[in-house]
């Protein structure tokens, strides 16, 4: 079975959508495998974005991920990762196809309501930074 993180973003989570989107991974069979609400750290953010350090939009991302909640999860099961991705959406909302998370609920590139790890590497690199327990 194949691991993936995802991240219900501060506007998912304010905008009570936490429950309709665990709700798409279970239908679609997928297992919450460990979840925890909290209010990131900016050095816990700056790891776990270390990718994007330097580039024009990381401070504003960095600093909108600790003006709210988040939902992280550990999220399993069989090609976890591509099709929790393509269940999120594109990230630009404009382009988020109707009946993907953010192409039913964002409206904005940054706040976009949830992240998911792209890659085998990155995943078990994010669960190590948000669930060092899994590893």
């Amino acid at each position: 079975m194949e691991k993936t993180l995802v991240i219900i973003k501060p506007d998912g989570v304010d905008r009570k959508l936490v429950g309709e989107i665990i709700g798409r991974y279970e239908r679609k069979g997928f297992r919450i495998i460990a979840a925890k609400m909290l209010s990131a750290e900016r050095i816990t953010l700056a790891d776990h974005y270390e990718e994007h350090i330097g580039r024009p939009y990381f401070e504003e991302l960095i600093s909108y991920m600790v003006e709210g909640r988040l939902m992280v999860m550990a999220v399993e099961g069989e090609n976890a990762i591509e099709i929790v991705r393509m269940m999120n959406g594109h990230k630009d909302p404009k382009q988020a196809l109707p009946g993907t998370i953010r192409g039913d609920f964002a409206h904005s590139i940054t706040k976009n309501i949830i992240h998911a790890s792209d890659s085998k590497e990155t995943a078990e690199r994010e669960i190590r930074i948000w669930f060092p327990e899994l590893i």
